[in-house]
């Protein structure tokens, strides 16, 4: 049994990850902004914990981690969790700035830095779910896909850092996904919304649990995901 501490273990990627590491008795460490939303992830996976923090408020996360008491080997981190708001550069303010970079990027390397030494103690993995604005930017992104740069650039440095360490280090970057933030990313850009357009997320899904179950003599550092063809 491997314990993952998860992000975004409540809807989406982030939700189908947690319900299969748990469905195979891996231990669950969800990460929930709320005591009540904490409650609710433990209901939906029993015998998980929960660290109770706001990933916008990233200076709370230390004394969260404190307070849950997590056990001296996390065996993976999986940062699932991240937010968007599209604008073209002339008209975004400067909060919708804020919070991406500080949902998307400084929490998750806060987090990363608070849980290592646990994780260098299993010889763990960490796991970045990007996306593929991570890789390219387009009109109306630039937010978001500096967010999802500098997430990038913080894995190839932890990778370098932390292989030493026997640390893994994965990014995936999944292109349009038919997850609650795709809905979302469509009403923002005022376009009808088709799920069977999309990846579906248990794909995705697929692809990270691979990554994470590769056995020790690799790594997959990069993945892309991509829709099919249809």
């Amino acid at each position: 049994m491997s314990t993952y501490v998860i992000t975004g273990a409540g809807s989406g990627i982030g939700r189908l990850v947690a319900e299969r590491l748990h469905a195979r008795g891996d231990a669950l460490i969800v990460l929930a902004r709320s005591a009540r939303r904490a409650a609710e992830l433990i209901a939906a996976f029993p015998g998980s914990a929960a660290v109770i923090a706001d990933l916008a408020d990233p200076s709370a996360l230390a004394a969260a981690i404190d307070e849950a008491g997590l056990p001296a080997e996390i065996d993976g981190i999986v940062h699932g969790a991240g937010i968007v708001e599209l604008g073209a550069v002339a008209d975004l303010p400067r909060d919708a700035w804020t919070s991406q970079l500080t949902v998307n990027l400084v929490a998750p390397a806060e987090l990363t830095r608070l849980l290592l030494p646990r994780v260098r103690a299993a010889r763990g993995h960490v796991l970045f779910v990007n996306s593929g604005a991570g890789l390219n930017a387009h009109p109306g992104w630039a937010a978001y896909a500096a967010s999802k740069h500098g997430l990038k650039a913080l894995a190839d440095a932890l990778r370098g850092e932390e292989g030493p360490h026997g640390v893994r280090v994965t990014t995936v970057y999944p292109g349009r996904t038919a997850t609650p933030l795709q809905e979302k990313v469509h009403e923002q850009e005022g376009a009808a919304y088709d799920a069977d357009r999309w990846i579906d997320p248990a794909s995705v899904a697929t692809a990270i649990m691979t990554a994470l179950d590769l056995p020790r003599d690799a790594v997959i550092s990069d993945l892309s995901v991509r829709p099919g063809p249809r």
